[in-house]
């Protein structure tokens, strides 16, 4: 109980400082910020728009809940339909209820329509983001540069044209920075999007090469019958 007090009071004696610092840092960043120019605006946008996206392709893999179902279970599930349950059991009942070969394959192909054509639409938007970032940073360069050269043309060289030079070197170093900064993030997070859309997609088609053998055998075992 000591101990408990006596870290909840070391915590409240470093929450002032660590306040401080956290504020420290938050003007450095908006300082950094206004030091860029026009130029970071777009590439907030950019950035914003390319994370926006990546977040919605993830979430959207990740409620398909293919890799938490082992296939052991979905095979099972084939045999047994009570014991369906979550997206893949929706998959697997709406897969057999086609009942034929042919009405499963129409099946599938409407899932690679509805399912994987979305996320190969978000992943391209996203490549589109990632190549423009360090577009928009190239942009802020030139304009620093252009503003940088203006001082150098047009100041006699006292202060007031040294401070204007180093305004333009800034806002062209920090934009190529922040461009860079961006899309280096969003191309890795891009790849593993992509990774993970790729394995859904073979497990799409390796789901219905099962389906189809087992709606197969279902099939001729009926006709076998009859």
């Amino acid at each position: 109980m000591l101990l408990l007090v006596e870290n909840s009071e070391a915590l409240a004696a470093a929450e002032p400082g660590l306040m401080a610092r956290l504020a420290g840092v938050w003007d450095q960043a908006w300082s950094i910020w206004v030091a860029g120019g026009w130029a970071m605006i777009p590439i907030a946008i950019d950035a914003a728009v390319m994370f926006a996206v990546g977040a919605m392709v993830w979430l959207g893999l990740w409620s398909k809940g293919y890799r938490s179902v082992p296939e052991k279970v979905w095979r099972l599930w084939l045999q047994h339909p009570d014991h369906r349950e979550g997206r893949i059991g929706e998959l697997l009942g709406t897969v057999t209820a086609a009942g034929t070969v042919e009405g499963a394959a129409a099946v599938f192909e409407g899932l690679r329509k509805s399912e994987i054509a979305p996320f190969e639409r978000d992943l391209k938007v996203m490549k589109v983001c990632i190549a423009a970032a360090p577009l928009f940073g190239l942009l802020g360069t030139v304009t620093g540069m252009l503003g940088t050269f203006g001082a150098l043309a047009t100041g006699s060289g006292g202060e007031k044209t040294m401070a204007a030079v180093a305004k333009g070197i800034s806002e062209a170093l920090i934009t190529t920075e922040t461009g860079l900064v961006v899309a280096l993030p969003g191309l890795f997070f891009q790849y593993q999007l992509r990774r993970q859309k790729d394995r859904f997609d073979a497990f799409l088609a390796h789901l219905e090469s099962v389906c189809t053998q087992f709606l197969y055998r279902r099939t001729a075992g009926k006709s076998v019958a009859a």
